[in-house]
């Protein structure tokens, strides 16, 4: 097999993807991944599996493994990955259920590690988070499915794991947010840092706090409607895979061109 592994991620809700697959533990420098990798051919090309917050949900969202998670899957060879995931909506006219193939991010976490980079200076481009190429064939692949994807928006990211107040949900859309979740960074930024692919598919789980007047978000309501979305989704993400090119032409795999650590991860 010449086409190289595409890594999927794994969110809330979707704990499993592939059958006749092997699962394969990696160690990690920054310790175990959030659970063993699940490893499968599809149509001929090798697609590798890993649930974010473990099969059993035992990580809540500020204690997933990230650094170990995008080590795991860059050291079996993914330079690609698929990061589907439940996001809550800043944007009246975003429906549950709507899938959102975000371009843009605004991070307001603050309590996680956030790079590979403990020692010296390594500052990586990331006015644009996610790749293009990825983005335009989960919009392609989707499209002719009749998802209707939303091809563009802006993801906040907070710490969780509580749900946000009226007055934050207010004040992110007016930053220009659209989208909104708890586990989109650091894993977005770890993945620039190994030069990979990294692709988000947003499921809309629900109308956030304070776009939806009198209206609170709930665990299990965020639940029900991923759960409800994840027969679909599954196609999608080995039919996206499947369709992914290994060339690169995209500037994802340069992020470290001209770095102290340029060479480090190739």
């Amino acid at each position: 097999m010449t086409a190289g592994p595409i890594g999927i991620i794994g969110g809330s809700g979707l704990y499993s993807l592939l059958s006749d697959a092997e699962d394969v533990t990696v160690d990690t420098p920054y310790g175990a991944p959030s659970d063993p990798l699940v490893v499968a051919e599809v149509a001929g090309r090798r697609l590798i599996f890993l649930p974010r917050h473990g099969r059993d949900h035992r990580f809540p969202p500020h204690r997933v493994p990230y650094r170990a998670n995008l080590w795991a899957l860059h050291s079996l060879g993914v330079r690609q990955v698929l990061a589907p995931c439940a996001v809550g909506a800043l944007d009246r006219g975003l429906s549950p259920g709507a899938l959102v193939v975000p371009d843009q991010l605004i991070d307001r976490t603050t309590a996680r590690v956030s790079t590979f980079y403990d020692d010296g200076a390594v500052h990586v481009p990331f006015a644009d988070p996610y790749c293009p190429r990825g983005r335009m064939a989960v919009v392609d692949v989707a499209t002719r499915n009749d998802w209707r994807p939303v091809d563009g928006g802006t993801l906040a990211v907070v710490d969780g794991p509580r749900f946000s107040t009226r007055a934050e949900s207010k004040w992110l859309a007016a930053a220009g947010a659209t989208i909104i979740n708890m586990t989109g960074q650091p894993e977005a930024s770890l993945a620039r840092e190994l030069g990979l692919c990294y692709t988000a598919l947003a499921v809309v789980t629900d109308l956030d706090a304070g776009i939806a007047a009198g209206e609170t978000v709930t665990q299990d309501e965020v639940f029900a409607v991923f759960g409800r979305t994840v027969d679909r989704l599954r196609p999608l993400l080995t039919d996206v895979a499947t369709a992914l090119s290994d060339d690169r032409t995209c500037a994802c795999s340069q992020a470290l061109d001209g770095t102290a650590a340029e060479g480090r991860w190739a």
